[in-house]
């Protein structure tokens, strides 16, 4: 299809993020040429990306390529991109949880999946580390419900996006590990990083915990104030880059993984405070795999957090607080002879369709 007739295209907002979702059939299938289309549609690389879809934000400059899974497992494959706002990179090193939650949607929108009167669930595989989640939403007549009514059971308000929506359950298989190759990628819960006691952690999110006092730091910054601290950043480039070679990912300065999250006692009744660094730029809220993967780490005996976190009883569900409120998420850790594993991970995110249409990207440069 000539680029000037448009191409398909449904914008979304998925739990606290927000992308463009694409069929792959309607992008190129070379690599090269697909990430240089989805930064000439996002409007990359310009720090306001006004000449495309993109927001200005890591958090509103998502892509998600979708199509019919070969997997007999799956209903369908969820490739997700980030691009970069001010700089030319499309990366596939990461999954983001918080755009899953609109791939269930999206499936039965564009006829991949036959939605059933009541709810629909969805498999999906996560290509970008071939671990598969299942989500569960409202499907009144066969017809996704956003909103939230009554077949929905309830409209949900989730922080950091205003107002409710309607729930959509994940639920997440085999996500330990799924970058990195185990759960404590270094094989310990605990290590240390340019004179820093760090926990190298990969429930889904490769990421690197560590307490925010032994940065100087409260864990009540505002996230402006932490991306204006320039020795922080300079500190924390440094360390993510140490934790990056223990944790067996090479030489990340290209990548957005691994994540840096700060942690401190919890303030608000939660069961753990966190600031999140995207990597350098931080998260007004927290991602859904970031989440669990805290969860997944601050659960360890002699992790970092955990002896900062106030654990949830055994059928209570794991609050992480962030800076606009607070995350709940469900993760099963069990001590195994190796060391841990994840027999179960959950989280209630919301999605909305914003605009469908035809998105008409920019010339060459």
């Amino acid at each position: 299809m000539p680029e000037t007739e448009g191409i398909p295209c449904l914008l979304m907002r998925g739990g606290t993020s927000k992308g463009a979702l694409f069929l792959a059939s309607d992008l190129p299938q070379d690599p090269t040429e697909r990430d240089d289309l989805l930064l000439r549609i996002m409007g990359s690389p310009d720090p306001r990306q006004v000449d495309g879809l993109g927001g200005a934000h890591p958090l509103t400059s998502k892509v998600a390529v979708i199509s019919p899974s070969p997997d007999t497992g799956a209903d369908v494959d969820y490739l997700f991109l980030q691009v970069g706002v001010d700089t030319a990179l499309v990366s596939s090193r990461q999954n983001c949880g918080n755009i899953l939650a609109a791939v269930g949607p999206f499936a039965v929108e564009r006829g991949l999946v036959q939605p059933s009167d009541g709810h629909t669930e969805v498999r999906i595989r996560m290509v970008n580390t071939g671990s598969t989640a299942t989500a569960r939403f409202a499907t009144p007549g066969a017809v996704v419900d956003y909103d939230g009514g009554p077949a929905a059971g309830c409209a949900v308000a989730i922080d950091g996006v205003p107002g409710t929506a309607a729930p959509i359950r994940l639920t997440f298989e085999a996500t330990a590990g799924s970058s990195t190759g185990a759960l404590f990628p270094t094989g310990k819960v605990l290590d240390h990083a340019e004179e820093v006691d760090i926990t190298c952690v990969d429930n889904g999110m490769p990421s690197v915990l560590m307490r925010a006092a032994d940065l100087g730091l409260t864990g009540d910054e505002t996230p402006a104030d932490l991306e204006a601290n320039e020795g922080l950043a300079e500190r924390l480039a440094g360390l993510r880059l140490a934790a990056a070679e223990l944790m067996g990912m090479g030489d990340v300065r290209g990548a957005t993984v691994p994540k840096l999250v700060l942690l401190a006692p919890p303030r608000a009744g939660g069961s753990i405070a966190t600031r999140s660094f995207l990597p350098v730029r931080v998260h007004t809220s927290i991602g859904v795999l970031g989440a669990l993967t805290v969860a997944a780490g601050v659960l360890a005996e002699g992790s970092v957090g955990h002896d900062l976190a106030a654990l949830p009883a055994p059928d209570d569900p794991f609050r992480v607080e962030h800076p606009t409120g607070h995350f709940d998420v469900e993760v099963a850790l069990e001590a195994t002879p190796d060391g841990y594993t994840v027999s179960h991970s959950t989280a209630l995110r919301t999605a909305r369709k914003i605009f469908d249409g035809r998105v008409f990207p920019r010339p060459h440069l």
